[in-house]
C-alpha cells in the first residue's frame, strides 16, 4: 500500500510499518539492558523497608543455640583436613562438625574419621547425586536448631559464627548469608572492585524488603525447619532456601559482618565455567520452581526473582538486540546513529582488553571486559541449558 504524503512524496506504508517496529524494538532493547543493573535497583529503593519484628526475649540458651556446621566434600583429600582445623578452631561453644561426603571414592571419609575423637561426624551419601543431595545427608544427621552450610575452599573466621546467629534473634529471619571475600596466593585480599561492591549493595537493598533472593552457596546458614522439608537435591541450595523461607513467611537477610574467605581462582577459563554452571544450575532452579514468579503468592520477593536473577539472564539477549537495531536505523536520527557508534567503542574496548592485559587491569577496561564476560557466560549456559545440560552433580572449584 503506498501512502500520499505532503509534497507529492510517497511513503510505503510497509517500510514505515517495519521502522516503527524497529524503533519500538530499539528501546525495549535499551529498557532491557539497563533493567535489571539500574531500573531495577532504583525501583527497589523506592520500596519501603521490612519491618523488624524485633528480638524475641532469649534465655541463655538462646545467646549461644546448638549449631550444626555442615561441610559438603567430594573427594577432597588434598584440603579436608586444612578444612576441619579451620573449623574446630571456630570460637563457639556449642558447635556440631559434619563433613557430608557427595560419594567420595579418595581418602576424603578416611580422613574424616581420623577426627572422630574431635566430634566431627561424617554424613555420606552412597549415590553421588549432587551437592544438595550430600547436605541432605547432614541435615537428617544434624542436632543442631540452626545449621551452617560450607565449602571446603570456604575460611571462616574464629568468631564468625558468634556474629552470625545474632541475626536468627529476629524471629522473622529464616536464613543469613555471609558476604565473600577473596585473596590471591600471595595472601592480599582482591574481589573489592567495583562489581563486587555494587554486588553487595544490590543485596543490602533486597535484604531489607523482600529477602535475598539468592544465599552465598559456600557459607550461609538457615533454622531447621527451614530445611527439613522442600529441601530439593535437585536446585541449588543457596536459592532453595531462599525461596523456603518465603514459603515459611521468613526472609533470608544478609550479614555485611560475617565474611567467608576464598582463594581466587587463578586461572580465567577456570572462573569463565563456574559462571556458566552457575547460571545452568540458576535456570534450573526457576524452571522446577515458576510458582515464585507468581506475585499473588511471592509479593515483592517474586519481583526481586523477576529483576534480579531473569532479567539478568536476558541481558545478553537484549545486548544482540540492541546492537541489531542501532546498525538498522543508525541512518536514521542521530540517537540511533550515536548510539551504534557507542557500542562499536564499547566492544572495542573489550577487544583491546581482551589482548592488551595492561588495558585489562585498568578499572576504565575492567568493567566493560567483566560486564561482556558476565554475558557471554550467561548466553553460552542459556543455550546450553535450552539443549538439555543441567549440572546436577558438583565438582569443586580447584583454587
Amino acid at each position: 500500500m503506498i501512502l500520499p504524503v505532503e509534497g507529492g512524496v510517497v511513503i510505503n506504508a510497509g517500510a514505515q510499518g517495519l521502522r516503527a517496529m524497529l524503533v519500538l524494538l530499539f528501546w525495549l532493547a535499551v529498557f532491557g539492558v539497563s533493567f535489571s543493573y539500574f531500573i531495577y535497583p532504583l525501583l527497589l529503593a523506592l520500596v519501603p523497608k521490612r519491618k523488624h519484628t524485633g528480638h524475641k526475649r532469649s534465655s541463655p540458651e538462646d545467646e549461644s543455640p546448638a549449631v550444626s556446621l555442615i561441610v559438603t566434600a567430594h573427594n577432597e583429600e588434598s584440603r579436608i583436613r586444612e578444612k576441619i582445623e579451620n573449623c574446630l578452631e571456630i570460637d563457639y561453644p556449642n558447635l556440631e562438625i559434619l563433613v557430608a561426603s557427595d560419594c567420595s571414592t579418595d581418602a576424603t571419609d578416611q580422613i574424616v574419621g581420623d577426627y572422630e575423637k574431635n566430634n566431627v561426624l561424617l554424613a555420606r551419601a552412597e549415590e553421588r547425586k549432587g551437592k544438595e543431595h550430600a547436605q541432605l545427608q547432614g541435615i537428617l544427621k544434624s542436632s543442631g536448631q540452626i545449621l551452617v552450610f560450607s565449602d571446603v575452599a570456604t575460611s571462616i573466621p574464629k568468631d564468625a559464627l558468634h556474629k552470625l546467629v545474632r541475626y536468627f534473634k529476629d524471629p522473622a529471619v529464616g536464613a543469613v548469608s555471609s558476604e565473600d571475600r577473596f585473596f590471591s596466593r600471595d595472601g592480599s585480599i582482591v574481589g573489592e572492585g567495583a562489581y563486587v561492591r555494587y554486588e553487595m549493595w544490590l543485596r543490602g537493598l533486597e535484604s531489607d524488603r523482600g529477602g535475598v533472593v539468592g544465599l552465598s552457596g559456600s557459607f550461609f546458614a538457615a533454622r531447621k525447619e527451614v530445611c527439613e522439608r522442600d529441601w530439593d537435591i535437585y536446585s541449588p541450595s543457596d536459592f532453595n532456601t531462599a525461596l523456603n523461607c518465603v514459603r515459611k513467611g521468613l526472609v533470608a537477610v544478609t550479614a555485611p559482618d560475617v565474611l567467608g574467605f576464598y582463594q581466587d581462582v587463578s586461572d580465567p577459563s577456570r572462573e569463565y565455567q563456574r559462571k556458566i554452571r552457575t547460571v545452568i544450575r540458576g535456570l534450573t532452579a526457576l524452571s522446577r520452581h515458576l510458582e515464585v514468579l507468581n506475585p499473588k503468592r511471592y509479593g515483592l520477593f517474586s519481583f526481586q526473582v523477576f529483576g534480579h536473577k531473569v532479567m539478568r539472564w536476558a541481558v545478553p539477549w537484549f545486548q544482540l538486540l540492541l546492537l541489531g537495531t542501532s546498525l538498522l536505523l543508525s541512518s536514521e536520527g542521530v540517537t540511533y546513529f550515536v548510539a551504534l557508534l557507542g557500542q562499536i567503542a564499547f566492544y572495542g574496548l573489550v577487544i583491546l582488553a581482551r589482548f592488551v592485559p595492561t588495558v585489562r587491569g585498568k578499572t576504565w577496561g575492567k568493567i566493560p571486559y567483566f560486564f561482556v564476560q558476565v554475558n557471554l557466560a550467561i548466553a553460552q549456559a542459556t543455550l546450553s541449558f535450552l539443549t538439555g545440560r543441567r549440572m546436577t552433580v558438583w565438582t569443586p572449584s580447584k583454587r
